[in-house]
């Protein structure tokens, strides 16, 4: 027991000796007395330096604990204390003395300083996971950084490069970056801005990119804590080895993976088609619940019950949808709020009662006989509108701030956003998670739609010829799909352009369709009506 007791013991008085030099570290960068090294961050293992100078290695091994003092945060701390612990040190490094080239590393943390002795010409630094060297190429390399002859550094400048690498990105953080990795970059007394000479950074390639992302170079704002790619140009395409992030200015530099942009041609149109789309369906959905209404022998129809439990789950769905975009430019939060709540509710409302229609497809087709359910219609209305009010209450419960503002890109969080909900995990989970399963039951019961219609067109009809029964089929099994929310699935495939254009139609125009399919229904039994009426009359 005693050898346990002095384990702790040890780690006891090591951590709060790293404790106690870390703050030490961070009251160095931030007083003026730092320049004269009155002060220690901590007894740090060696630098590895270049340079014999005493005062250098005495300012390295301060920069060392500080490493030391920032590595420990990026494993253990918030994405912002991280941040605050990388702006200390990049203020430290700034200060440090060298006369020629140093470099060092810490765990995740890889620095070089280098001061330009002859007039500067330009500089090239390369850097792995361990090492970064100025116009000296390395092991495993990483990070290629061409720095151009204009930034004019001089004897009197020290130009630092520091690359950090996460390892692990906080909930907190503004997006996910290629690798966790950070390239930064500056010149002690200067503010490098507004280059005509570009800023030149190369990152290897080293763990594919699928085709559902791109690269997108950014830099980090420390004021906003916010990526933003202003002033830098990626370039990159599929299959190269290397994506280069091309600068006007220096700062923390990183690469944010994006869903593939669209121009803005094309996202002016598809706004344009989905406006049209769901107010176009929205018109036609409240006319068919209106001629439901009105109509004697649809309400006795359980089947046109379902499928206006659906139009009505669409018409919510449209109604906050089409005016999320305004709501979310006011300053109303409650309103804000509700908007996100309805939306989701409205959109799992959706889902379910495509799921019931499947439910409902299969007990006409594959349980022919047998199928009186008691309190049928009632049963189906308890899940199709209470299922998702459950899911919706849960997540208010625990943790309201789930539903706000969310940008349209999140590549640009400042730009525009909707109401929705805000937490990911909680999006996947109750809504594409959801749709996943009620699109695979649904195209199950589409299969057996197909085959019992196949099934039938084998039986000739007293009457009737081949060419009005396909168009009889066609048109049914068309009405289906769009009951059962088969185009939905088409968002597997909107990774593409032309993908995304054919989905925006379609489901946009999903109650459009449900008003057509409940016109020609409607028709059909007016016609079905008269035609008995005359068969009767001819009898008598």
């Amino acid at each position: 027991m005693k050898w346990r007791f002095l384990l702790w013991l040890v780690l006891f008085l090591m951590f709060h000796t790293i404790t106690r030099q870390g703050s030490q570290c961070e009251r160095e960068n931030h007083s003026a007395s730092s320049t004269k090294n009155n002060s220690k961050c901590s007894h740090s293992p060696q630098c590895k330096n270049d340079s014999k100078d005493k005062s250098n290695y005495k300012h390295n091994s301060n920069a060392m604990s500080c490493m030391e003092e920032a590595d420990r945060i990026l494993n253990t701390g918030h994405y912002t204390d991280a941040i605050k612990a990388i702006e200390s040190l990049e203020d430290f490094l700034d200060e440090i003395e060298v006369t020629d080239a140093t470099s060092m590393s810490f765990g995740n943390l890889v620095a070089s300083l280098y001061k330009p002795i002859h007039p500067f010409k330009g500089l090239k630094i390369h850097a792995s996971d361990s090492e970064a060297m100025t116009d000296k190429s390395v092991t495993n390399s990483k990070v290629n950084v061409q720095l151009p002859e204009e930034l004019d550094a001089g004897p009197n400048n020290t130009i630092v490069f520091c690359m950090i690498t996460w390892p692990h990105i906080d909930e907190g953080a503004p997006g996910v970056i290629y690798e966790n990795r950070l390239v930064g970059l500056s010149v002690s007394g200067k503010n490098i801005s507004g280059l005509h000479e570009r800023v030149n950074i190369t990152m290897n390639v080293a763990t594919a990119i699928n085709e559902t992302q791109e690269p997108r170079c950014v830099f980090l704002n420390f004021s906003t804590l916010e990526y933003s790619s202003d002033g830098c140009i990626t370039q990159w395409e599929h299959g190269q080895t290397n994506i280069i992030c091309s600068c006007t200015h220096l700062t923390y530099f990183g690469v944010l993976m994006v869903t593939p942009s669209l121009s803005s041609k094309d996202q002016e149109i598809l706004s344009y088609i989905t406006l049209i789309g769901c107010s176009l369906s929205l018109i036609g959905l409240i006319i068919t619940v209106l001629l439901f209404i009105t109509n004697r022998h649809m309400r006795a129809d359980v089947s046109m019950k379902v499928h206006i439990n659906l139009a009505v789950a669409l018409i919510l769905l449209n109604v906050h949808f089409l005016p999320s975009q305004q709501v979310a430019a006011l300053p109303s939060t409650g309103l804000c709020l509700y908007m996100a709540l309805a939306l989701h509710y409205s959109l799992l409302a959706t889902f379910s009662w495509m799921a019931l229609e499947g439910v409902h497809l299969y007990i006409l087709l594959v349980r022919v006989f047998n199928i009186y359910i008691r309190r049928y219609l009632l049963k189906l209305s308890v899940v199709g509108w209470g299922i998702p009010a459950v899911i919706v209450s849960l997540v208010v419960i625990i943790d309201r701030s789930t539903y706000g503002h969310v940008p349209l890109d999140l590549s640009k969080p400042n730009d525009t956003a909707i109401c929705y909900i805000t937490n990911n995990t909680v999006k996947i989970v109750t809504t594409e998670a959801v749709f996943g399963l009620v699109f695979v039951f649904n195209l199950i019961m589409l299969g057996v739609m197909v085959r019992r219609v196949v099934s039938l067109r084998q039986n000739t009809e007293f009457g009737q010829n081949n060419r009005d029964r396909a168009k009889r089929d066609i048109f049914t099994l068309l009405g289906v799909t769009t009951l059962l929310g088969i185009t939905w699935g088409l968002v597997f495939v909107s990774i593409t352009t032309p993908g995304l254009y054919l989905f925006c139609i379609l489901n946009s125009l999903q109650g459009f369709f449900i008003f057509l399919w409940f016109v020609m229904s409607l028709r059909k039994a007016g016609k079905s009506a008269s035609q008995t009426s005359s068969e009767t009359r001819t009898t008598s």
